[in-house]
């Protein structure tokens, strides 16, 4: 966690000190450094070209609740449980998300620990659907321009939409 701490502290004094295109570059750079790569990634562009596919939420329900993917189903990451998927085939096509992609990438190694088999963390996860200009709904499955941003230093990787940090 503090290697984590550590890069997206220089990370996050490169970003304000470069141009928008540089900050794209220090994002990926960033979350190659975060990611352990035990879940299979996927793209927004490789996601919106899936079929059949269920959404995992895996951020805080105050998280969800402001903004999330449409179709997708709340999981949770701190107190995810197992139960929580139990009705999903284990044959299913599962992609799991958060704001980045570090907590879903958790859950996903829970998921493929318990012999689901097709499972895949969205690379960029929320921040980087909303940046491309993706929508997002509301708990009452309403457009919203809202995103919540977890925190202020992680919400520098959000550059599109509203931000909420409470």
């Amino acid at each position: 966690m503090k290697r984590i701490w550590m890069v997206l502290g220089v990370l996050l004094g490169s970003a304000l000190l470069c141009s928008a295109q540089t900050t794209s570059r220090a994002y990926k750079t960033m979350l190659e450094a975060m990611y352990k790569k035990t879940v299979p990634l996927v793209s927004v562009e490789e996601l919106k070209k899936m079929n059949n596919v269920i959404l995992l939420d895996t951020r805080a329900r105050a998280e969800y609740d402001v903004s999330h993917l449409p179709h997708a189903r709340w999981v949770g990451y701190d107190d995810f449980e197992l139960k929580r998927v139990q009705g999903i085939p284990k044959n299913a096509n599962v992609v799991l998300y958060c704001s980045v992609g570090y907590r879903s990438e958790r859950v996903g190694e829970k998921l493929l620990a318990a012999g689901y088999q097709h499972v895949h963390n969205l690379y960029g996860s929320l921040f980087e659907w909303v940046n491309q200009g993706n929508p997002v709904v509301d708990n009452q499955g309403k457009p919203t321009r809202r995103v919540h941003a977890y925190s202020r230093p992680w919400g520098i990787w959000l550059t599109t939409g509203e931000k909420v940090y409470d």
